[in-house]
């Protein structure tokens, strides 16, 4: 018995250095130790063996596995290693090539604008709200003193979704929602998307933002609202900007006014930039309509307010001197990554 354990150790041994790989030597395993294996043929044979000779030939057989089982384990791991080895010299890494770059983005030019303009009314206490883009009609024209018969409701100049129900041409309506909230004094910004049937070109697009403001309380009056608006033209474009008040009309505001501020290219001399004149227009604005406020239950006699409003993109594109509207919406990753 102890002969033929030693020769099945020796023929597991050549077999072990003559596997080349993992499953060969698995091979090797499953016939010396497997149900089927030299080694378990010596243990069915145990009953053949004298009682007192089996604990002796038992312990053989158990030595035997282990040392089997010992060496299949080297082995295994020398060939992991080898594997291990072989694989790393595969995936070695030039670390003196150049990296790939990773492609990162850019803010774009209206939310650069956005967060200008929101950074410089909430430092004067404003606090940003927003509203919904498809809007009731009344809020959109009426609460806004805009009468049926005015020629904005006109089905030429505004996407209706029904009769009652617009893609709303500005964010006024969310100043009404907030006046009606009745929570005052009110001093807000409502930005978003607005919409308008125009035809796209380098200065009108269908689909643009506006940034509107409204300071509702106790004596307010015109000379608030100017000094409001030389301080923001004066961060946004510069200590030296000035600003010029044009009487105009709006619906909703009385009096109005267009509110030009000196040209930034030229000191106001006169330029390309602001044909000649030595002033760009910005925006709109004027005291809020008595009306409107007893509309939105508030009254008139014992609060006043004002509101102005702006285009997003009419900011991002005077700030950065682009010519054309149509690039802010264009994705064009050339035009993007200068900002």
């Amino acid at each position: 018995m102890k002969d033929r354990l030693e020769q099945i150790k020796e023929e597991v041994r050549k077999q072990v250095e003559a596997a080349g790989t993992l499953d060969k030597l698995n091979e090797v395993r499953v016939n010396a130790l497997g149900k089927k294996g030299a080694l378990t043929e010596v243990l069915k044979g145990m009953k053949n063996v004298a009682a007192e000779e089996r604990p002796k030939i038992g312990q053989m057989v158990n030595d035997t596995r282990a040392e089997i089982e010992a060496m299949l384990e080297v082995t295994k791991k020398k060939m992991e290693g080898a594997i291990r080895e072989a694989k790393m010299k595969e995936e070695v890494i030039d670390v003196t090539l150049p990296a790939k770059k990773n492609l990162v983005g850019h803010r774009h030019p209206n939310t650069i604008a956005l967060e200008e303009v929101e950074r410089i009314f909430i430092g004067m206490g404003y606090e940003v709200v927003e509203g919904p883009e498809v809007e009731n009609d009344y809020y959109n024209f009426e609460a806004l003193n805009i009468p049926k018969n005015h020629p904005t409701r006109d089905e030429q100049d505004t996407f209706y979704i029904s009769e009652d129900i617009v893609l709303r041409t500005q964010t006024s309506p969310v100043q009404v929602r907030e006046m009606e909230k009745g929570k005052l004094p009110i001093r807000m910004l409502a930005p978003g998307r607005v919409f308008r049937s125009d035809e796209v070109d380098a200065t009108h697009s269908p689909s643009f933002h506006q940034i509107e403001g409204l300071v509702i309380d106790k004596n307010i009056t015109f000379a608030d609202l100017k000094g409001t608006l030389a301080e923001f033209a004066k961060e946004l474009f510069g200590e030296e900007t000035k600003v010029k008040f044009r009487p105009h009309h709006f619906p909703f505001t009385e009096p109005s006014a267009e509110v030009d501020v000196s040209c930034f290219k030229c000191g106001g001399k006169g330029c390309r930039f602001c044909k000649g004149s030595g002033w760009i227009e910005i925006l709109g604005c004027g005291m809020v309509h008595p009306r409107v406020l007893e509309m939105s239950g508030i009254d008139p006699k014992e609060y006043s307010g004002f509101a102005f409003g702006v285009g997003l993109e009419r900011i991002a594109l005077l700030k950065y001197e682009i010519d054309d509207m149509r690039l802010l919406y264009e994705n064009d990753i050339r035009f993007l990554k200068q900002f």
